[in-house]
């Protein structure tokens, strides 16, 4: 992340994602799938035009990865 706005556009990603993912998610396993979807978030940034376009494609991401 080299631009001053990516780690806003992260964070607000990261936490629509988030409210998305974890109501689906098992009990106990929430903060280590928020630090997957965090990092997930995190690699996506450069190729996402929006924080709605980087949070869904985290949880595209994460879905094809389970």
């Amino acid at each position: 992340m080299t631009d001053p706005i990516d780690l806003p556009r992260a964070e607000a990603a990261l936490e629509k994602a988030w409210a998305e993912l974890k109501p689906s998610l098992a009990a106990g396993s929430g903060e280590l799938e928020r630090n997957n979807v965090a990092y997930i978030v995190a690699s996506l940034v450069p190729l996402a035009l929006d924080e709605d376009d980087l949070a869904q494609r985290a949880i595209v991401q994460l879905r094809g990865n389970a």
